[in-house]
C-alpha cells in the first residue's frame, strides 16, 4: 500500500491521528507542542503559552523537572518493568502503595495500582461487585453517578460520567448506572432558597432514587469533591455531609474520585478533606505523577478487603489486572512526586496561590457583563459566561461563547478549556506564582471585553477570534 506523507508534523498528525475529543470533519489545524517550561509550553514555531489548565488537569509540577526525570532514568536503568501478577512484586510498587496508604483522607487497607483515572475508577466499579457478591448480595450492583459528572471513558466508568457527549452513539450507559442532579447551586437553587435547603433537596432526590430503586440494588455512589470537567462545580455547604448520610442509612458505599482534585488541587492534600467526603474507596492518578508518566491508583476501605479476600480464597485468584498495574518507572516517579509535594511545601504554597486566584478571579471578572458566576477552590477555578446575568441565562451552544474565548486567549498566550454552559475553567500548575496568574486573568478580561464589544455590535461572538 503506496501512501503518501505529508511533510509537516501537523499534516502528518491530521493525515494519521483519531483525537479524543475532536471533531475529526472539522479541519482544525493541530497546535504540534515542542516542549516545556515551568507553567508554559512552546509550540513548533517557538510561541509560549501559560497553561492554565495544566494539560488536562494534571501536570502540577509543569512542564519540565529534572529530579522526576532521574527518577524515571534511574529506575529504567535499574528494574524497566516487571509485572504485578501472580505474587510478583518490586519496590517502587511497595513503597508507593504504603505511602498513599499513610497519606489517605480516611483509614484505607490496600492499594491497587493501575495506569489511569478511567482504569482506576473502572477497577472501583469491579471492586464494589465483587464485594456484594462476596456478602451474598447479588442485587445490590447499581451505580450511581451525577449529571455533568466525569468519572472516566471505559464502558462502565463512561455510563458513571454523567455527560451526554460521553453517551451519544456508544450505547451508552449500560444498564445499572443512575444519575442524580448536577449540585449547582447558581442554576438549581430556587428563589429564596439557601443553600443548606439546597442541599437538602439534593440529599432527598438520592434518598427518593435509592427507595425507589430498592435500598438493596444500589450499592455506591462516586463523587468528584468539586466536579472538573462539568464546569468546576462547587457543590453547595452541607451537601456532602447531607448525601452522606443518606448513603450510610442505606449502605451504599461512598467513592471518592480525586482524579482531579487529590494532591492539593483545592488547597489541601484531599479534595475530600477541603469538602467532607470520608470515602469507603478513594481513586486518583493525574497528580499522582505529575503526569510525567501514567499511573493511577485505587485506595481501598478494610471492609471491601476482606471481603473481597475471602471470595478470591473460595474462587481461587483475583481475576482482574493490568499488564502494567505497579509498573516500577511509573511508581518510582509518583514516589518522587510525592516527595517534592512534602520537601518543597508545594501544597501549602499552591493553597497560598490559590486564595489569590479566587480572589482575583471575583475582584476583576465577577462583575463582568458576561460573567454570571465565578467559583472555585485552591487552584481550580470556573467562569461562567451568561447571556443575561439577572436571569442566569446562558447562551446558546451554537454561539460558541466559551470557545470563542479559549481561542482568543489562546493567539494571547494562554490556554484555557472551556466547558459546559460556557464555563471556562482554570487548573494551572501548583507551582505557579502571582505574576503568571495574574497574567491569566489579564487574556482573559481582554477576551471577555472583546467579545462583548463585538456582540454589542451586532456581530457574533465568533467574529472576535
Amino acid at each position: 500500500m503506496n501512501v503518501s506523507i505529508p511533510n509537516s508534523i501537523a499534516a502528518r498528525d491530521k493525515a494519521f491521528a483519531l483525537h479524543p475529543f475532536v471533531d475529526p470533519l472539522a479541519n482544525i489545524e493541530p497546535m504540534v507542542i515542542t516542549h516545556g517550561k515551568g507553567v508554559r509550553v512552546f509550540d513548533e514555531e517557538g510561541r509560549s503559552y501559560i497553561d492554565a489548565v495544566a494539560g488536562l488537569w494534571c501536570a502540577s509540577l509543569g512542564f519540565d523537572n529534572e529530579r522526576l526525570a532521574r527518577a524515571a532514568y534511574e529506575q529504567m536503568r535499574k528494574l524497566p518493568f516487571y509485572h504485578a501478577f501472580t505474587g510478583k512484586t518490586n519496590q517502587p510498587l511497595v513503597d508507593l502503595s504504603e505511602r498513599l496508604v499513610q497519606l489517605a483522607p480516611s483509614p484505607m487497607s490496600k492499594v491497587f495500582l493501575a495506569n489511569s483515572g478511567s482504569e482506576a475508577n473502572d477497577t472501583a466499579i469491579k471492586l464494589i461487585w465483587y464485594y456484594n457478591n462476596a456478602l451474598k448480595r447479588p442485587e445490590k450492583k447499581k451505580i450511581i453517578g451525577r449529571l455533568r459528572g466525569y468519572h472516566g471513558i471505559t464502558l462502565a466508568t463512561a455510563s458513571v460520567t454523567g455527560q451526554v457527549i460521553n453517551h451519544t452513539s456508544f450505547d451508552l450507559p449500560l444498564a445499572r448506572f443512575h444519575h442524580v442532579q448536577t449540585p449547582v447551586f447558581y442554576h438549581n437553587g430556587m428563589p429564596g432558597e439557601s443553600e443548606e435547603d439546597y442541599a437538602s433537596r439534593c440529599a432527598k432526590e438520592l434518598d427518593d432514587l435509592i427507595v425507589a430503586e430498592g435500598p438493596d440494588t444500589v450499592a455506591a455512589m462516586f463523587m468528584e469533591p468539586i466536579m472538573g470537567g462539568g464546569g468546576v462545580i462547587v457543590p453547595p455547604h452541607t451537601y456532602y455531609e447531607k448525601i452522606q448520610a443518606v448513603l450510610r442509612r442505606h449502605d451504599v458505599l461512598v467513592v471518592a474520585d480525586e482524579v482531579i482534585c487529590g494532591f492539593g488541587r483545592t488547597g489541601s492534600y484531599w479534595g475530600s478533606q477541603t469538602v467532607g467526603i470520608e470515602p469507603d474507596i478513594l481513586t486518583c492518578a493525574k497528580a499522582l505523577s505529575a503526569a510525567f508518566l501514567p499511573i493511577s491508583a485505587v485506595l481501598i476501605g478494610q471492609k471491601i478487603v476482606d471481603a473481597v479476600a475471602e471470595e478470591t480464597h473460595a474462587i481461587g485468584t483475583f481475576g482482574h489486572g493490568f499488564t502494567y498495574s505497579g509498573h516500577p518507572v511509573p511508581a518510582a516517579v509518583a514516589l518522587e512526586t510525592l516527595k517534592i509535594y512534602d520537601e518543597e511545601n508545594i501544597i501549602s504554597r499552591a493553597a497560598e496561590t490559590g486564595q489569590f486566584l479566587q480572589a482575583e478571579l471575583k475582584r476583576r471578572l465577577a462583575g463582568h457583563p458576561l460573567v454570571g458566576d465565578v467559583r472555585g477552590a485552591g487552584l481550580i477555578a470556573g467562569v461562567e459566561i451568561v447571556a443575561d446575568k439577572a436571569e442566569r441565562r446562558n447562551f446558546a451552544p451554537a454561539d460558541k461563547i466559551g470557545p470563542t474565548l479559549v481561542r482568543l486567549c489562546e493567539a494571547n498566550g494562554v490556554i484555557l478549556r472551556s466547558c459546559p454552559n460556557d464555563t471556562i475553567a482554570l487548573s494551572p500548575p501548583l507551582i505557579i506564582n502571582r505574576a503568571e496568574t495574574t497574567e491569566i486573568i489579564d487574556r482573559m478580561e481582554s477576551g471577555l471585553d472583546l467579545i462583548h464589544a463585538t456582540l454589542r455590535s451586532g456581530k457574533p461572538a465568533m467574529a472576535a477570534a
